[in-house]
């Protein structure tokens, strides 16, 4: 494995020679869409893309950004951490400025490293993962939505505060967003003193049958689950339990708050509970982005629309704050300049995360998921 890393950062170091320096592009910025664009995860990838051609298309129809068209060159990862880094190669190679992504938080971590050494920032609507800004291994990465140790600690506050929970059960995908917003609702569950964990274990993504954990988790006589993952799994989850009769509440992140939960889980999905970003719709310019994107597509946003828009709005605004794609004025621009935008007005702390953002709780009520105050 670690021949494989050195391999790919010779690439880049090669790439970057035969390359025009970033931040010198002639004509054009290019910025990079990074993210699940097939596969079982596109519903979390799609929107940020759909955002990001849409604020593009509107600045080039006004001119552009310091006199450049804006150009978005999309690149499928599939939130596969082995495609994502083959993804942020071919990005490199193609002479991307900035790049907007990835979505997932393990394919984020897979890309960071080679963007790193190429020097190019990236700024993720999604990828919660604390360390990828908490561990300081990544400077070059931003994100437009909070981390996960904000949310696994409201899914265990809710969960013992709101639902008046004593036993819970916390399964997960193994993977580094789902286990590691797991990580954090077990210890911020702990932390409370006011529930036990009474099972931890993780799950096998892509599994037909999770009975056997369901019947741990009702051995254990656990009155909750927290589940850390995506909606694939959740929605088999649930369904199960259900089938089961098993009438306790289901407490998941982001990733299952979103139409792909709603789509698979049908029925299953009524009254389950999710942590996701706040709702923003009452920002005058949240409205005017999603009703432009209503008129073009005829359908409502998906997930993470909002945090693909603010993050393009961010890096653009950057670029004209700095004067350019150079990675030290983008970096003092992202870190230094308020901007408005669809998530409300944003800059970026010292660590690369948003400021002004945060979660809630919403819950499924009617086929559709609804923020509870």
């Amino acid at each position: 494995m670690r021949k494989t890393v050195i391999k790919k950062l010779v690439m880049v170091a090669l790439l970057s020679m035969i390359m025009p320096a970033t931040g010198f592009a002639a004509d054009t910025i290019k910025i990079g869409i990074a993210g699940p664009h097939t596969g079982d995860l596109a519903a979390y990838g799609i929107p940020t893309k759909e955002a990001a051609e849409m604020v593009a298309a509107q600045v080039n129809a006004a001119g552009g950004v310091l006199g450049m068209q804006v150009e978005v060159l999309p690149m499928d990862d599939q939130c596969k951490p082995e495609i994502a880094t083959n993804a942020a190669m071919k990005l490199v190679s193609e002479g991307v400025d900035v790049v907007i992504g990835h979505v997932c938080s393990g394919a984020t971590k897979a890309a960071m490293g080679i963007y790193k050494e190429a020097n190019i920032i990236a700024v993720s609507p999604s990828a919660t993962n604390p360390p990828l800004t908490q561990s300081g291994e990544y400077p070059n990465f931003y994100r437009t939505i909070a981390p996960d140790d904000d949310q696994g600690k409201l899914a265990a506050t809710f969960a013992t505060d709101k639902l008046g929970a004593k036993k819970i059960a916390i399964l997960h995908d193994k993977g580094d967003y789902g286990k590691g917003f797991a990580d954090f609702s077990k210890q911020f569950v702990e932390a409370g003193g006011k529930a036990k964990v009474v099972l931890f274990e993780g799950v096998t993504p892509g599994a037909m049958d999770y009975s056997a954990v369901i019947s741990k988790v009702r051995r254990e006589g656990a009155d909750a689950v927290i589940f850390g993952g995506y909606h694939p799994e959740a929605s088999k989850l649930v369904a199960q339990m259900n089938s089961k009769r098993m009438d306790i509440p289901f407490i998941g992140p982001d990733g299952v708050m979103g139409n792909g939960f709603l789509d698979i889980a049908g029925k299953d999905a009524e009254g389950v509970y999710a942590t996701g970003p706040k709702d923003v719709s009452a920002l005058a310019a949240n409205q005017k982005a999603r009703a432009n994107y209503t008129s073009k597509y005829g359908k409502e946003a998906g997930t993470f629309f909002d945090q693909g828009y603010a993050a393009m709005q961010a890096i653009l605004n950057a670029i004209e704050v700095s004067g350019g794609t150079d990675y030290a004025g983008l970096e003092k621009a992202l870190k230094s300049s308020y901007v408005e935008t669809a998530v409300g007005k944003i800059k970026f702390d010292a660590k690369g995360d948003a400021e002004g953002v945060g979660f809630s709780v919403y819950q499924v009520q009617g086929g559709q998921f609804v923020e509870l105050k």
